[in-house]
């Protein structure tokens, strides 16, 4: 390797540090360490976590599984400032809830959208693993579109679009933030899926309506078809018929629920509810909120060869 190259690596590597310092100048006052007692059979246990300043009027952002079975709790940035704060609301079916501080939080960063994200883009997770405050990760979007399993009480769902990353979470991470290289939180980390592997439930439109509602009403309403599905790609025909190149793959019918008694089956393609196409599971989320229970919906799909309509009313969603 010759002086040249060397420069030229030595100027990447200088960039690279660059962006992971920027963002961890501007994130680093502005996630905070939590601590809570929750409530777990045969008494209590304390639990810790990471919370992101959601409002400068002192609302944080945290996971629901952080504060799970917790009603209040301490919250301390990297200045050594220490507030209490409580629980707003919870919900685990997304994995996002949102406290507020007694006193005064710095100013909150920036929100980006993880719709934005592109596999190889650098994000940068700044949390407090393991107890260690301010402590910051960087690493790459390893894959787009993972699911991530959830449950609350006798519901379970998936939180779908999950970004899955490089950048190392450990135990205490969860509930940080997932940063672009301008140190716009594009996501919440959430959970450690492996080795070198880690999970954040995305910022976009379906996560800031939960978000919005966990501050309203401490709780978010939905509605329920019974569904587990997958995108996946149309069958050439039927992509040319409709230029559409993706759909929802039905992997799963709840027995009892309202997608059974409307008759979907599974391996069902989910091509449009009411003639809006849908290409990701975003697509369908976002129509399952509080207005859907009770109306009259015909989802379009492909089963076999076929074309079919089918007319299925969502049932409210009970915890």
């Amino acid at each position: 390797m010759d002086v040249f190259e060397n420069r030229a690596e030595q100027e990447a590597l200088d960039a690279y540090s660059q962006v992971v310092t920027g963002v961890a100048d501007r994130l680093i006052p502005r996630v905070a360490s939590i601590r809570v007692r929750r409530r777990v059979r045969g008494g209590e246990a304390e639990a810790g976590g990471s919370a992101v300043v959601l409002t400068a009027d002192g609302h944080l952002l945290t996971n629901a599984h952080v504060v799970d079975g917790a009603t209040s709790g301490t919250a301390e940035f990297a200045n050594g400032l220490g507030v209490r704060v409580h629980v707003v609301g919870s919900d685990p079916l997304s994995d996002l809830a949102v406290l507020r501080a007694e006193g005064e939080v710095p100013d909150p960063p920036e929100f980006g959208s993880a719709e934005r994200l592109r596999v190889g883009t650098l994000v940068v997770a700044v949390g407090n693993p393991l107890g260690l405050a301010g402590s910051v990760t960087a690493g790459v979007v390893s894959a787009l579109g993972r699911s991530l399993p959830t449950r609350s009480g006798t519901a379970s769902r998936i939180v779908e679009d999950v970004i899955q990353t490089d950048a190392a979470l450990n135990p205490g991470s969860s509930g940080g933030a997932l940063a672009d290289a301008r140190a716009r939180v594009v996501g919440i980390n959430t959970a450690v899926a492996g080795i070198g592997v880690g999970l954040a439930v995305p910022v976009n439109a379906t996560s800031w309506r939960i978000i919005e509602a966990l501050r309203a009403d401490g709780r978010v309403r939905r509605a329920y078809l019974g569904l587990v599905t997958t995108p996946a790609p149309l069958p050439p025909r039927f992509a040319d018929a409709t230029g559409q190149r993706t759909a929802l793959r039905v992997v799963e019918v709840v027995t009892g629920s309202p997608a059974e008694r409307a008759g979907l089956r599974r391996g069902d393609l989910l091509l449009a509810v009411d003639g809006q196409p849908l290409r990701d599971a975003q697509s369908l989320q976002r129509l399952l909120f509080a207005e859907a229970v009770g109306r009259r919906t015909e989802l379009t799909a492909v089963r076999g060869e076929a074309l079919v309509d089918v007319v299925v009313v969502p049932a409210p969603l009970e915890g």
